[in-house]
């Protein structure tokens, strides 16, 4: 039996999708979360066939959700369910390992088809996406990208300084220290080559982890 977890922050979302997976009768929507920590450790406890994956999750971002799944459940295999069709966010989560990419509003059966391709091990993309994410823009190789050299932590704490948290707001959500966050500040910093909050906020618009 195939089994899945669905991770969106609206609970209309997940009530839809958990709907269109379980009329198909083959899959079994084991767990919901509706934020990127419960998505990331949900799915390290039971180790799904599928995490269906929305990208803005508060807590924690869907691409770094996608990243630590990579490595605590090599298996799992990502649907992203997102409305954002633009290049960044598309090609970002099909480097970091997503099969699938689906926009918001689609048909169910479109919903149902990409499951059925990712399950076969085929990729999917939504029809109004063009052919370059899965081409030549994939291709690049994964240990090139600076986020690699990031720890779990560092990641997490540059997708939140990047959306203007303060070291000790940080510390707060993380239940770590002041002087920690800023460690963990100054060690991104200084493996990504930035050197001031400006140049974090520009690399992680580029990279997808906020909007512009």
């Amino acid at each position: 039996m195939t089994t899945a977890i669905i991770a969106d922050d609206h609970e209309i979302v997940r009530r839809g999708l958990r709907g269109i997976l379980e009329a198909e009768g083959s899959c079994t929507v084991v767990a919901e979360a509706s934020d990127g920590l419960a998505a990331a450790q949900l799915v390290e406890k039971h180790k799904p066939t599928v995490l269906i994956l929305d990208l803005n999750l508060p807590r924690l971002h869907g691409i770094e959700v996608l990243r630590q799944v990579r490595e605590t459940s090599p298996a799992t295999r990502v649907m992203i369910l997102s409305m954002h069709n633009d290049e960044p966010y598309v090609i970002e989560t099909l480097r970091n390992g997503a099969m699938a990419y689906i926009l918001k509003g689609s048909e169910s059966q479109e919903i149902v088809h990409a499951l059925k391709e990712v399950l076969a091990g085929r990729r999917f993309l939504s029809a109004t996406l063009s052919e370059w994410a899965i081409n030549a823009l994939v291709a690049k190789p994964a240990d090139s990208d600076p986020l690699a050299s990031l720890t779990h932590r560092e990641r997490t704490v540059l997708q939140l300084a990047a959306e203007g948290h303060s070291n000790p707001e940080i510390a707060e959500k993380l239940f770590i220290s002041p002087r920690t966050a800023e460690t963990h500040r100054t060690n991104l910093l200084r493996k990504l080559g930035l050197q001031t909050q400006t140049d974090l906020v520009r690399f992680a618009i580029r990279k997808g982890l906020i909007s512009a």
